[in-house]
């Protein structure tokens, strides 16, 4: 069974490209932090290098909230490497903030049931909190990217609800009104919503 939320994350060692050195990784060495997990189909394509650019620009605000990034694809960590090296005006990466994972296998995207027939992930994206459960999971088609904004607004409902008990509503974020759990309590968020 592919990994599924509220789910333990499915766990994997392999090698990835961690300041342009080749190491070892496991997923549940990462356990105490939030993980966000997110799979591309290939490296040295179009809209890939957006999104893990994306991210690496980002990566503060990750770090901020106790969260790591790993990304992960079935490319080599040799391409993953080179493609690193490659400079942004050509289409590379031009440097890379976290850990990029090889997957030759396949096992990981299998595991995480973003693998396609054709041998490639399709744009999975994995938040996994501190005790290795998935706690929300999104998947793209291969021509559309991801936003790093909404894996952030997640990132925050998710610890904003495990530390008050409030669940976020629709585009809910950090300062937004929350909802109280229970039929009497969130009928206050409700007339609120409803007087606007």
């Amino acid at each position: 069974m592919p990994a599924q939320v509220q789910k333990e994350a499915p766990d994997f060692t392999a090698t990835a490209v961690v300041n342009e050195e080749f190491k070892q990784v496991k997923l549940s060495d990462y356990r105490g932090k939030y993980v966000v997990l997110f799979f591309y189909p290939l490296d040295f394509t179009f809209v890939c290098p957006t999104e893990i650019v994306a991210f690496s620009d980002r990566i503060k605000e990750f770090h901020d909230r106790g969260a790591e990034v790993l990304g992960c694809s079935i490319d080599s960590q040799f391409s993953h490497l080179a493609w690193i090296q490659t400079p942004r005006a050509t289409g590379g990466l031009g440097g890379l903030k976290y850990p990029l994972v090889a997957d030759l296998t396949k096992k990981i995207a299998a595991d995480y049931g973003v693998l396609l027939d054709g041998g490639i992930a399709l744009r999975g994206t994995f938040l996994i909190d501190k005790q290795g459960v998935v706690r929300a999971a999104t998947i793209h088609d291969l021509p559309l990217g991801r936003s790093v904004d909404e894996a952030i607004r997640v990132l925050d409902a998710l610890q904003f609800f495990e530390k008050n008990g409030e669940v976020c509503p629709a585009d809910w974020k950090p300062g937004a009104a929350t909802i109280k759990p229970g039929v009497k309590e969130s009928k206050a968020y409700f007339e609120k919503a409803a007087a606007k």
